[in-house]
C-alpha cells in the first residue's frame, strides 16, 4: 500500500489539533489559535519522524512525555507548573478518550487497507475516523465533565445548619455564597442570611410578621406586645446592599449557636447572627439560608463527629 507522508502530517495534525482544542475547552483556557496550530503541527511532525524512523529515540516513553508537555506548553503557555500540571491531565484524559473512540470506530468498521507503524495508523479511513472519533470523544468527555462538575458543586457548596435560639433549635440546608460578606457592624459576628418563613418555628410571629415596621421605626408598640422579652436583646439591624438596592436594612438576631455540618464533621459558633429574608433564595428549594465563606473559614475550638454530635440536637 502507497503511503503519503502529507497525508500523515494531515491526519495527525487534525487530530492533535482536536484533542488540544477540547483539552482548551474543558478547562476553559482563553486559546489563540496561531498556537494550537503550531503544537499540533509538532505532534504531526513527530508522527511522520515516528513512522520513517528517522531518529529511534523518538519511540521513547520518555520522550513521548516530553512531547507531550511541550505541546502543552506551547499551546497553552500556562503560568505556573501547577497549571501545567493540570493541563497536561486533561489533555492526556481526552487523548485516551478520542482514542479509544477511534479504536472502536476502526473495530466496528474494519477497514482492509490499514496499517500501523511503529505507533502510528495510515491508510484510507484513519482521517475520517479521526475526525468522527474527535467529535464523539469530545460529546463524551464534555457530557461527563459537566456531571462530574455539577456533583461536586453541589457536594461542595451545599451545608446543612442548625440554628439554636433560647433552647429552640432549627435545621436548614445552607448554599455557600462568596458574595455574602455581611457582618454585624457593632458586635462584627458573621450574618448567615435565612428564609423568613424558615423562622416561625423559632422567634416569635409577631415580631417576624412585622419587620418592615420594626426596620422602619413604626414598630415600637408591636415590640411591647411581644411577650418573649428575651429575644428583644437579640435585635441587630445590618446594613446590606445588592443588586438593585443600595443602603438596605436586614434585622437579625444574635443565636446561641449554629452548627455547620460537612459530611462527618461539624464546625460550631457561638458569633453568629441570623439575618432575616424576606423572599425566596431557591427557586427550586433546595435551600432557604446562605452561609458566607469567612464563617467556614474560621479555626473552629469544637469540631466533633457527627455522631457525637446528634446527641445534641
Amino acid at each position: 500500500m502507497t503511503v503519503y507522508l502529507d497525508i500523515v502530517l494531515l491526519e495527525n495534525l487534525c487530530m492533535n489539533y482536536i484533542i488540544l482544542f477540547a483539552t482548551g475547552y474543558l478547562m476553559k483556557i482563553k486559546m489563540k489559535q496561531l498556537r494550537l496550530a503550531t503544537s499540533s503541527l509538532l505532534g504531526g511532525i513527530y508522527a511522520v519522524v515516528a513512522y520513517l524512523e528517522i531518529l529511534p529515540i523518538y519511540s521513547n516513553f520518555t520522550m513521548k512525555i516530553l512531547l507531550s508537555i511541550l505541546m502543552v506548553y506551547i499551546a497553552y503557555h500556562p503560568k505556573n507548573i501547577k497549571n501545567l500540571c493540570k493541563q497536561l491531565v486533561i489533555f492526556y484524559l481526552t487523548s485516551f478518550a478520542f482514542g479509544g473512540c477511534a479504536f472502536a470506530l476502526l473495530y466496528f468498521i474494519k477497514p482492509q487497507n490499514i496499517l500501523m507503524r511503529n505507533g502510528v495508523y495510515v491508510g484510507t479511513y484513519p482521517i475520517k475516523i479521526a475526525l468522527l472519533g474527535g467529535i464523539i470523544g469530545f460529546i463524551i468527555i464534555y457530557i461527563a465533565f459537566k456531571i462530574v462538575k455539577t456533583k461536586l458543586r453541589k457536594k461542595d457548596i451545599i451545608y446543612t445548619i442548625t440554628i439554636e435560639i433560647e433552647g429552640k433549635t432549627l435545621e436548614v440546608k445552607a448554599m455557600l455564597d462568596t458574595g455574602n460578606m455581611l457582618k454585624d457592624p457593632i458586635s462584627g459576628m458573621s450574618v448567615i442570611v435565612v428564609e423568613k418563613s424558615k423562622l416561625y418555628s423559632l422567634l416569635p410571629n409577631k415580631l417576624l410578621d412585622n419587620i418592615e415596621k420594626i426596620i422602619g421605626g413604626e414598630g415600637e408598640s408591636l415590640l411591647e406586645q411581644i411577650e418573649e422579652k428575651e429575644y428583644l436583646a437579640r435585635f441587630r439591624i445590618i446594613p446590606f446592599s445588592s443588586v438593585g438596592k443600595q443602603n438596605g436594612l436586614m434585622l437579625g438576631f444574635k443565636a446561641d449557636k449554629v452548627a455547620i455540618k460537612k459530611e462527618d464533621e461539624i464546625q460550631f459558633s457561638n458569633s453568629v447572627v441570623i439575618g432575616i429574608y424576606n423572599q425566596t433564595l431557591s427557586k427550586n428549594k433546595s435551600y432557604s439560608a446562605l452561609i458566607g465563606l469567612d464563617l467556614l473559614e474560621e479555626r473552629s475550638e469544637n469540631y466533633e463527629s457527627i455522631a457525637d454530635t446528634k446527641r445534641q440536637y
